[in-house]
């Protein structure tokens, strides 16, 4: 050890020995979750140093190991190496308590580098349940090598794998891209002594299908059909995502006959999921059947009494949004009013968007005002439209719209105001740009944008410029001033004009 430092925090007294913390890689935060009250969440160190190699308090062997494992200083190695240098007892709750307080600060390497050396170091003292909690933990980090030693050291050591265990690791090699690897561990669950029950087949049915494997989910379903009592619901619901996720209405119709085929009436749900692979599918291939297939669906629902709620509607709205189908979207709306369904923010969000995309900027304030007498939309319905309306050049609707977000004191104004800033400078308001600058200071909100928006000589105004010929043509006295010097048309108009002479001409001959 190269030098120590003494800190005294409410009488008690700690000391830091080691190498100097590099202040680029510093990663704060560490110690905010250590349940350590008394140390008044954290520990206030007076020089950079990593190794806490005395505390005297409860809590000092964790903080001991958060201290080392979270410096980065040298490689893995070297973690190891200060480990062994920390003299400090490992006990099994004592490793998953630090997993528990290192698993946001520190990268999924040294964290299994200082899991592999407890249990090295423990042998069979560390329990199957810690041993699980820690793959749970290391899986989640999305680090598939990682996930493959733990597998393989708790093969070897004969532990008990728990299905919640599983679920979770599965759940992540899906989701990696290694459904393969899913289906593996699923079909030798025997020698990680884990049963194949209900349970760990609707894991790897839900894992696959969350990622639109449905095919291989219904493989899965026929070789254990017979464990799946009591949770036929569940699988139909993933089987439908799944098809879904694929936008195959055609399998994802022949699921919901299914249901129906054996006694089970599709919930509002799976209704909800098929309507969104129907609606999704027809943006692609045919719009014009957007409206009719949908209300088709909801006739449907409603014959088996469940009524179309606000999600119904918003995936309908959200395809014909994305269809740019002012008319049908503004009938939908109407409809959804009429059959007694309340829309909600996300609803009027839809069709004003269109709207403003569409440049019926009148209307959309309207439907704005509308929603105003019953909903109070949060800060993203403003900001989103803000934005919309600024990148459809229309500054002043943006304004007016930012002055509303404020009268019903939504909060979230800093984005906007990042957002409306530079775009009026850019503008060439540099005015109201300030005004908006020096509010947003009053206000005590910390701005993203540079205050050199504000200097007219860095900011570049964005001047909008026509065609010369096409200003040419709109203005009278250049016109006026072109016929009278004989020039009736620009030259090009004239080349073309010969051209066609010339060839009417040849053929004329060839005649």
């Amino acid at each position: 050890m190269n030098s120590s430092t003494m800190v005294c925090v409410q009488g008690l007294t700690i000391t830091f020995f080691g190498l100097p913390r590099p202040t680029t890689r510093r990663r704060k935060g560490l110690f905010d979750a250590c349940p350590m009250k008394c140390l008044n969440n954290g520990i206030k160190e007076t020089s950079n140093s990593f190794l806490i190699a005395e505390i005297q308090c409860p809590h000092a062997p964790k903080l001991v190991l958060c201290g080392v494992v979270s410096n980065y200083v040298g490689g893995l190695d070297d973690l190891e190496s200060s480990l062994e240098e920390s003299g400090v007892g490992l006990t099994s709750s004592l490793v998953a308590g630090v997993i528990d307080l290192c698993k946001k600060e520190v990268p999924c390497r040294r964290l299994l580098r200082f899991f592999t050396w407890s249990c090295k170091n423990l042998n069979q003292d560390l329990d199957d349940r810690d041993f699980n909690h820690a793959i749970r933990v290391l899986a989640q980090m999305k680090d598939h090598r990682a996930i493959e030693i733990l597998l393989s050291d708790f093969r070897n050591e004969g532990r008990v794998l728990e299905a919640q265990t599983f679920c979770v690791v599965a759940d992540v090699l899906v989701k990696l891209g290694k459904e393969d690897d899913a289906l593996g561990i699923f079909k030798n669950l025997n020698l990680f002594k884990c049963s194949q029950d209900k349970f760990t087949v609707t894991a790897i049915v839900n894992a696959l299908c969350a990622r639109g494997h449905a095919k291989r989910a219904e493989g899965v379903i026929w070789h254990h059909k017979d464990k799946l009592s009591g949770a036929e619901l569940c699988i139909y619901r993933s089987l439908l995502y799944g098809w879904s996720f694929q936008e195959n209405v055609k399998e994802t119709r022949r699921i919901i006959q299914e249901m129906k085929s054996k006694k089970m009436v599709p919930d509002l749900f799976c209704y909800n999921t098929f309507l969104r692979c129907l609606c999704e599918h027809n943006l692609k291939h045919n719009c014009s059947g957007l409206v009719p297939e949908a209300l088709n669906v909801m006739m449907e629902m409603r014959s088996y009494k469940i009524a179309p709620n606000f999600i119904s509607y918003n995936i309908l709205l959200s395809c014909l949004g994305r269809a740019q189908r002012v008319k049908e979207s503004l009938n939908t709306l109407d409809l959804m009013k009429r059959s007694g369904c309340d829309p909600d923010w996300v609803t009027y969000y839809l069709i004003i968007r269109v709207l403003f995309l569409s440049g019926r900027f009148g209307k959309g304030n309207r439907i704005v005002e509308q929603m105003m007498e019953g909903l109070r939309p949060p800060p993203k319905f403003y900001q989103d439209l803000i934005g919309v309306l600024c990148g459809r050049e229309r500054v002043n609707h943006a304004l007016a719209l930012f002055e509303l977000m404020k009268l019903h004191d939504t909060g979230g104004y800093g984005p906007v105001y990042d957002l409306l800033i530079p775009k009026l400078c850019r503008c060439g308001d540099f005015e109201k740009g300030k005004d908006l600058w020096d509010e947003a200071v009053k206000m005590g909100i910390t701005l993203s944008c540079s205050s050199s928006v504000l200097d007219p000589s860095i900011t570049q105004v964005f001047v909008p410029r026509r065609k010369e010929n096409d200003a040419t043509c709109d203005d009278p006295v250049k016109q006026n001033a072109r016929i009278q010097n004989g020039d009736h048309g620009t030259s090009e108009t004239k080349k073309k004009k010969k051209d066609r002479r010339d060839r009417h001409g040849r053929r004329k001959r060839a005649m």
